[in-house]
């Protein structure tokens, strides 16, 4: 194990109703003038985004409001939402939403208070200070809502990039399980994809003796193996519904990944996807990790052998483990494929021919020299490889 540092303090509340708990957790974590944002749609619809407004309101917390978030978050509303916060002198971000609400509402946080373009920090500068944010949480998936990163789309060049920084680590979480039952299938499918993604790209490590993150990894992709079956099945499943969303969180606030090494080639790759087709994150993961977990295998096929056997409940094969390996793949996405999500190119809605576009964005795009690194370092080649084994 390496050494680490580790800090989350966010403060979670966690159960039916807890938004409407809002209004007093921004006085409490000192906010004064709040920007609600949200994207639309079904907070709007629900009556969530009302509740919240009435939290705020019942504490004596005055706000403004910017909506229009989408999926895959783009950089021209977080300059809107950085003008708003310096016209209304707003001092703390509420998001009401997913993971690309949370992460637009920390790109504005960020920029609030930077004199520079806030690109700057997802082009590599660490983010040091940035106005507090909190959330109520609508869609278990991104983990945003413990996390220190986000994730943005800069729409020059559909460049979709992260950034990271305790700064925009959220103060408070607002968790109900109950806002999640409403999502269509496709919707949780896809968050359960993303969940399961965080925490294989902390297991793809190149550190040794990591067995306590090893294990907490292991628990979490099995509580997703069983849990998510269950929501498709029955979307009023608060109990599977409540699992699932802790271990969202758990899955993306780091306490799996301390001390290790971790790998992200899986999400870099699908990042280039959902940018340029606008897919769903999850499902874009769905297709990209089968293909880079069997281009990788043999960098370390006892990592994967070992996963198969304790999650997948393959049998090890010793004398030739990368059949074990092969086979623990090969069930992740059967599995995934039960639970709705897309196989290839095809079923994402992505082509062949973009692939020498997409390999020239992922390795050259926005300041990269050529490749990029994890548990394998993967060049131009490398990543056409993968591309085309996704076809």
């Amino acid at each position: 194990m390496e050494n680490f540092s580790f800090y989350s303090p966010t403060y979670f509340a966690f159960g039916k109703g807890a938004e409407n708990q809002a209004g007093n957790l921004v006085k409490q974590f000192g906010g004064s003038k709040v920007l609600i944002h949200f994207g639309g749609g079904s907070v709007v619809r629900s009556g969530l985004l009302d509740r919240v407004k009435k939290s705020l309101a019942d504490a004596d917390v005055p706000f403004v409001e910017l909506g229009g978030v989408k999926p895959n978050p783009r950089s021209g509303l977080v300059y809107e939402g950085i003008e708003l916060c310096k016209k209304e002198g707003v001092d703390f971000i509420l998001a009401v939403g997913g993971g690309s609400t949370i992460d637009s509402a920390k790109a504005i946080a960020a920029g609030t208070v930077y004199d520079g373009d806030f690109w700057d920090f997802y082009s590599g500068k660490p983010i040091t200070k940035a106005l507090p944010v909190g959330t109520v949480l609508t869609i278990a998936a991104a983990g945003s809502e413990g996390s220190p990163d986000s994730v943005i789309t800069k729409e020059e060049g559909m460049f979709k990039r992260g950034a990271s920084g305790n700064a925009i680590r959220p103060k408070f979480s607002i968790l109900n399980p109950a806002l999640t039952q409403t999502l269509p299938a496709y919707q949780t499918a896809a968050g359960a994809t993303d969940i399961m993604a965080h925490l294989y790209e902390r297991y793809l490590t190149n550190s040794k003796e990591v067995e306590v993150t090893d294990r907490l990894i292991e628990a979490l992709l099995l509580t997703m193996v069983h849990e998510t079956p269950r929501v498709i099945e029955n979307p009023d499943n608060y109990d599977a519904r409540a699992n699932i969303m802790w271990a969202g969180m758990m899955a993306h606030n780091n306490s799996c990944g301390v001390g290790r090494s971790q790998d992200w080639n899986s999400h870099n790759i699908e990042h280039e996807l959902s940018a340029l087709y606008d897919c769903a994150h999850g499902a874009g993961l769905a297709v990209t990790m089968p293909a880079v977990f069997k281009y990788v295998m043999h960098h370390n096929v006892m990592r994967f052998a070992q996963v198969a056997v304790r999650v997948w409940g393959c049998q090890m094969d010793f004398e030739h483990p990368e059949v074990t390996a092969l086979a623990g793949i090969k069930a992740f996405q059967n599995f995934l494929i039960s639970i709705g999500m897309p196989k290839n190119f095809e079923e994402l809605g992505a082509k062949e021919e973009d692939i020498p576009k997409l390999v020239s964005v992922l390795c050259r795009g926005d300041g990269r020299t050529g490749s990029i690194s994890g548990f394998v370092t993967l060049n131009e080649e490398d990543c056409t490889k993968i591309y085309q084994m996704m076809i």
